[in-house]
């Protein structure tokens, strides 16, 4: 399963960039936005095809 992680401007909670991730890399991600107080929102990545 894959996710798109968003990191989230600290004013007003905009995203400001996003990435999609394999679920593996989801616990590093959280670990890495914890110790530096980034907040993030996880959510399932779109994975239809077109």
């Amino acid at each position: 399963m894959r996710f798109e992680i968003m990191h989230l401007d600290d004013v007003d909670g905009n995203a400001v960039d996003s990435t999609v991730v394999d679920a593996v890399s989801v616990n590093r991600i959280v670990q890495q936005a914890a110790a530096i107080g980034q907040r993030i929102y996880i959510r399932p990545a779109d994975t239809t095809a077109a």
